[in-house]
């Protein structure tokens, strides 16, 4: 007789714990496959200083191992490896491969694989990730407050995030590696009249400088380079998520995001959810990925209540 599980939750940052957090609650059999980042993106991040409940902050990777221990407490059953293959089914049974050759049999599935943000692919940029280097405004802000940023970027997403640190930090270079934004009407409007905003067209980066943290970026521009001290830089140049393995299987944007119902974490598969960054090009916060994923735990639970 195989053996059939009541849901496996892909991906283990704070949509695929919190989801596992409300399913073990409520009594369903479920595995959590962590894939190759367990905690997710929050782990290289410092300091998270906007999630509800620490007053004092707490470091990503620590946030991240409550929220384990929190679901083993309630029986999750958490899978240090990789789903490779999936086959959702119009049906009730749905598979998945793992890199272990695992073979697995379930009736409902959470992708909550998150997304990743688009690098520089310059030397160094891993090594001060979290030192001085970050993909989230919104998250690490206030580590540079009152200090000399540089955001880099022209769309949307840059404009946007220094417009934020505009309210925090001292200076705010904008590097834009054409000579013009892709950014709405709107933003460029905007991003015109404030005056701790310096843009910097036809300018990229070539080099982070520092030791344990960063110091200095080399900025290029009509090949001079021009080196600057800096406290912090912001990446801004897009995400992209992490839905490859899903591709054929279910329904997503052109952009490779899974598309959910409104207001709710349902695919077009029966039985498929989806929690989180992998579903949310617009927020992108740990709070919100959570709560996507409760959404998504209490859906399943729903969904197999009327499981025949």
């Amino acid at each position: 007789m195989e053996n059939v599980i009541d849901c496996v939750i892909i991906g283990s940052g704070p949509a695929g714990y919190s989801a596992a957090i409300y399913l073990g609650r409520s009594n369903i059999k479920h595995y959590i496959y962590t894939g190759d980042i367990p905690g997710g993106q929050l782990i290289n991040t410092t300091i998270v200083e906007n999630y509800p409940g620490f007053s004092k902050g707490i470091l990503g990777i620590n946030l991240m191992n409550e929220m384990y221990k929190q679901a083993i407490k309630f029986g999750t059953i958490v899978k240090n490896n990789k789903i490779l293959k999936v086959l959702f089914s119009n049906k009730k049974k749905h598979i998945l491969y793992t890199n272990k050759n695992e073979k697995i049999i379930t009736k409902s599935v959470i992708i909550a694989t998150g997304s990743l943000p688009k690098n520089l692919k310059i030397k160094n940029e891993k090594k001060f990730l979290g030192f001085g280097i970050s993909y989230c405004a919104t998250c690490d802000g206030m580590i540079f407050k009152k200090k000399n940023v540089a955001v880099i970027g022209g769309g949307n997403t840059a404009l946007e995030e220094s417009i934020f640190l505009s309210r925090i930090c001292k200076i705010i270079y904008l590097i834009v590696r054409k000579n013009r934004f892709k950014a709405s009407k709107y933003l460029q409007k905007k991003i015109y009249k404030i005056k701790n905003i310096k843009i910097l067209f036809n300018t990229t980066i070539s080099k982070f400088i520092g030791n344990k943290k960063l110091k200095y970026i080399n900025l290029l521009n009509n090949n001079n380079i021009k080196k600057k001290k800096i406290s912090g830089v912001f990446i801004a140049i897009g995400y992209y998520p992490n839905t490859l393995i899903f591709k054929n299987q279910i329904k997503m944007d052109k952009k490779g995001y899974i598309i959910t119902d409104y207001k709710s974490t349902k695919t077009n598969k029966p039985g498929i959810f989806a929690a989180g960054d992998v579903q949310d090009n617009k927020y992108r916060q740990a709070i919100t990925s959570a709560g996507s994923g409760c959404m998504s735990a209490l859906e399943v639970e729903k969904y197999l209540l009327n499981y025949l």
